[in-house]
């Protein structure tokens, strides 16, 4: 009788496979927040068929994406074949406190996919292959595409929302007396930053578009007598006299010659004794995991911007006059950069 033959190891080549088909988890991930799959599980555990009547799909089709999604421990399997919440599912309801169902709706976007098919063209060129692609800059392009920039800034958001709790958990902005966020989209972030430093004024430097929603956001939490909204951008002079600047994913957004000017226009306003507080993704030297490494590859896509170190902030910094003082983690992805004049 012959030997059976040595079947060789090839646990390396399926798990470089499982990989491969992310693609596949994530455009499931996709439908099922399209759909509401989560949100309609809100109440209890149900049938692949209680949930397609409830949503609008077909039944075995909602089974077989349900089934998938359960393997990567998105939903769960119940006895009797009733699917449930898990941890990450209540992550993809639309009411959850720290809802990531915004970036699963947008990374299941047509016009996404096809910005991601031209990534070898940025790798090779180092260069962003959008403005090449849509003939447009990525700003130019999502404010002529408006449906498609909802989404956009909704999954955005997703991320960003998430972020304020562990910032505000890490630092204490009450030391302050007056705090600038430069470039604070909606104000959320100065909302919580101003609620948790009773004592501190704050006034948010944004476009007016972009700020449209702020004083609604400031009413909400409470601080509408200490927030003010002036209309403008980094790239404008900023409120000068303040002891706290505050940078939220902006520098990521640019080349450094951009990155500069907003950083030479804090340096110009800052108060003697002030403190740029940089809220960023800081990336490690070796090979960790990090979101901030896939965004980094988003922004090189997008545009030609990427994601630093701390020595390149360090570097970056001392070109606008400025010393990196200190690094606060949180627990998040994101960290917070302390510097002041040099």
């Amino acid at each position: 009788m012959s030997a059976l033959p040595t079947v060789r190891d090839q646990s390396a080549a399926y798990s470089l496979l499982d990989l491969i088909q992310g693609a596949v988890v994530t455009q499931a991930l996709s439908a099922a927040a399209k759909l509401g799959i989560a949100d309609v599980l809100g109440d209890g555990p149900l049938t692949a068929a209680e949930i397609a009547g409830r949503v609008g799909s077909d039944p075995e089709a909602t089974h077989r994406l349900l089934r998938m999604l359960s393997g990567h421990s998105v939903f769960a399997v119940e006895p009797g074949g009733r699917f449930a919440l898990t941890p990450m599912a209540e992550a993809l309801r639309e009411d959850a406190p720290d809802s990531m169902r915004g970036m699963a709706v947008l990374m299941g976007h047509p016009l996404l996919w096809e910005d991601w098919g031209h990534l070898l063209a940025s790798v090779r060129s180092g260069e962003a292959n959008l403005p090449k692609l849509r003939g447009m800059g990525a700003y130019e392009f999502l404010g002529s595409h408006p449906e498609y920039a909802a989404v956009f800034f909704q999954g955005m958001g997703s991320i960003s929302a998430s972020e304020t709790e562990p910032v505000l958990a890490a630092y204490d902005f009450s030391r302050f007396r007056t705090i600038v966020d430069v470039n604070g989209g909606r104000g959320g972030l100065l909302a919580g930053i101003l609620a948790q430093a009773p004592g501190s004024r704050g006034v948010l430097v944004e476009s007016e578009a972009a700020s449209a929603d702020a004083a609604a956001v400031f009413e909400a939490a409470g601080v509408a007598d200490r927030a003010a909204i002036e209309h403008g951008s980094g790239f404008g002079a900023l409120p000068a006299g303040a002891d706290a600047y505050v940078l939220k994913h902006v520098l990521h957004d640019f080349p450094e010659p951009e990155c500069l000017a907003v950083l030479r226009n804090v340096r110009d306003a800052i108060a003697p004794g002030g403190r740029l507080l940089l809220v960023e993704y800081v990336l490690g030297d070796g090979n960790e995991r990090h979101i901030g490494n896939v965004i980094d590859l988003w922004l090189l896509l997008l545009l030609g911007a990427k994601e630093r170190t701390l020595p390149q902030y360090g570097e970056l910094f001392a070109k606008a006059g400025l010393e990196v003082t200190g690094v606060v983690p949180t627990t998040c992805p994101v960290s917070i950069v302390e510097a002041v004049p040099a």
